[in-house]
């Protein structure tokens, strides 16, 4: 059952996409939203060394950087209001201008789902280490995360990945069971396994799908999902990608500079992150 959303409103360009997709959940749920700023203006204003000499260039970028950046954010809001009133949604406005991933930790306690840009936390050059930040993110708890495209499209076409791990077991099991979309078509799809263990988890993984009112669609691929699932995904006109993210110890092994952060910074359709 999906009733509070929250949504982060980063002034990026992919907050109108963030705000679309909110309201459409919102309506089939008949949920409540709550956006909140989620730029750290701290961060912003981090330059980097500066030369000696440099003070007042790296003064007038750093004055710059916030101006433009609180224009993003105002507008976000104010975007996000006049939205929701619209619609006639129930929402609230959480402004934030410390560290935003504490203030949206402090806020998922109280939310059912997330929705972010995909790329959001790549914005305005001042993320110095992306990476951590991914890491930081997922194991502050802050799952499910609707990362959604720049582009806002319709969800009618789920793939989900599922390989038998605890961490994609999680995430499809998840997915189903909110039924954010009630209406989505689901084709799960097994990657780099052998045909025989590939079947035997698809099998099961169509019957659990079964159990909980879905028909979905099962294949194999060979290959390593990061180097093909997303030109799978587009050759079979998905609208959405469920991954499963693994814990904190492991994140960083294994999923950057790999699948997840792979379709993070390459993919233009949703990403459901959950574990």
């Amino acid at each position: 059952m999906v009733k509070r959303i929250l949504v982060a409103l980063s002034g990026t360009p992919f907050t109108d996409s963030a705000i679309k997709h909110a309201l459409e959940l919102a309506k089939i749920h008949q949920a409540e939203l709550t956006g909140v700023t989620d730029v750290d203006l701290s961060r912003i204003a981090d330059v980097g060394p500066v030369p000696i000499g440099g003070g007042a260039a790296a003064t007038g970028l750093t004055e710059h950087r916030l101006q433009i950046t609180q224009e993003h954010i105002e507008k976000a809001i104010s975007d996000f209001e006049q939205s929701c009133a619209n619609a006639g949604m129930k929402y609230c406005i959480d402004r934030e201008t410390g560290d935003p991933f504490e203030h949206l930790s402090d806020q998922w306690r109280y939310h059912d789902l997330t929705i972010a840009g995909l790329r959001g936390l790549f914005e305005y050059g001042v993320v110095h280490s992306p990476d951590d930040e991914i890491i930081r993110l997922i194991s502050k708890g802050i799952r499910p995360i609707l990362a959604v495209a720049k582009e806002y499209r319709p969800i009618k076409k789920a793939l989900i990945t599922y390989n038998g791990s605890m961490e994609s077991a999680k995430a499809m099991k998840r997915f189903v069971q909110m039924r954010l979309w009630p209406d989505v078509q689901i084709q799960i799809v097994c990657f780099d396994k052998q045909a025989d263990e590939a079947e035997k988890l698809l099998s099961e993984a169509k019957s659990y799908c079964s159990a909980h009112g879905l028909d979905a669609i099962t294949e194999r691929v060979e290959g390593s999902p990061r180097v093909v699932i997303l030109d799978f995904a587009k050759q079979i006109q998905a609208d959405l990608i469920v991954l499963g993210s693994s814990s904190r110890a492991r994140l960083l092994k294994q999923l950057l500079g790999d699948t997840v952060l792979h379709c993070l910074r390459n993919a233009d359709i949703p990403l459901f992150l959950s574990q």
